[in-house]
């Protein structure tokens, strides 16, 4: 766990109890930026007058500001004004342009939250006002159905509180941890990755009992539930997954064919160089934003 950059101790209202009197405002409402903004109305972690959105069309910001019963602009400055933490959820190619024309409202005393894949902080940094403080997170999409993973990590004015602040927001659509910033792209393709490869896992369990007989509807339960179960355990237990694994697996059983099976199709070795490969694709989209 990273410690705080700064410090000094949080001045202004950013750095105040999430729920209690900071505002926000989501930049982007669209997918990711709608879930987060919908769990913390839901959660009450702000009420609908700490929050506002921005969305590019005024046809969606009427249709989402009358759904959610927030203020919804098409004005990024407008909505960064009321705001004391900015959560920023434009797609990464954009970033620099947004924050461009948010600068003259932002200051030391509001917080940014981006969840801009590949974007750093010192990206963030060099485009908006001195001493602003950023913090990055990368969440992933289980976040919907509140069992997300989510990781946060500090620049270079993002003190102690701050990060704290972005961790209790992402603490409501799941799990969240603060790291070190040079561990983000790595995180980006495990945990923000990784539901993909874990729903072609899932696909492959169910595919497999159609294949032994059992009705799709049934093999597809009976996989979903085994992932979550066995995922549980790993969090639940804190044991070794290889611990885990060898109490499933008993001599001479059903549980060690199919476990040389899934060895002798290398499964173990391409999900490893999956995740590599998505943690180095990681770096490159930012050069080529």
């Amino acid at each position: 766990m990273t410690q705080a950059k700064s410090k000094k101790a949080s001045t202004g209202a950013a750095s105040r109890e999430v729920g209690k009197s900071a505002r926000i405002a989501v930049i982007g409402a669209g997918k990711m930026g709608g879930i987060l903004l919908q769990a913390f109305l839901k959660r009450g972690l702000f009420t609908r007058e700490q929050a506002c959105a921005t969305v590019q069309h005024p046809e969606k910001a009427a249709a989402l500001s009358k759904s959610l019963g927030i203020p919804v602009f098409t004005d990024n400055v407008k909505a960064v004004r009321q705001a004391d933490i900015v959560l920023l959820c434009v797609k990464p190619q954009v970033v620099r342009t947004a924050l461009a024309q948010m600068r003259r409202a932002l200051s030391p005393a509001k917080l940014i939250v981006s969840i801009a894949a590949s974007v750093p902080t010192s990206y963030i940094e060099e485009s908006v006002p001195a001493r602003v403080p950023v913090v990055r997170a990368m969440p992933n999409t289980p976040c919907l159905v509140g069992k997300g993973m989510t990781a946060v990590s500090g620049g270079l004015h993002a003190d102690a509180d701050h990060l704290e602040t972005a961790r209790k927001l992402f603490e409501v659509v799941g799990r969240s941890v603060i790291v070190d910033g040079k561990h983000m792209d790595a995180i980006t393709g495990l945990s923000a990755s990784g539901p993909a490869y874990i729903y072609i896992i899932l696909e492959s369990l169910a595919e497999a009992g159609v294949k032994v007989g059992l009705p799709r509807d049934m093999a597809t339960l009976l996989s979903a539930q085994t992932v979550l179960g066995a995922a549980s355990m790993v969090l639940e237990t804190g044991d070794h997954p290889a611990l885990l694994k060898e109490a499933v697996t008993t001599p001479a059983g059903c549980t060690i064919d199919g476990i040389l099976e899934l060895e002798d199709g290398k499964l173990r070795v391409t999900l490893i160089k999956a995740v590599v490969k998505a943690a180095q694709r990681a770096k490159e989209l930012l050069i080529q934003s």
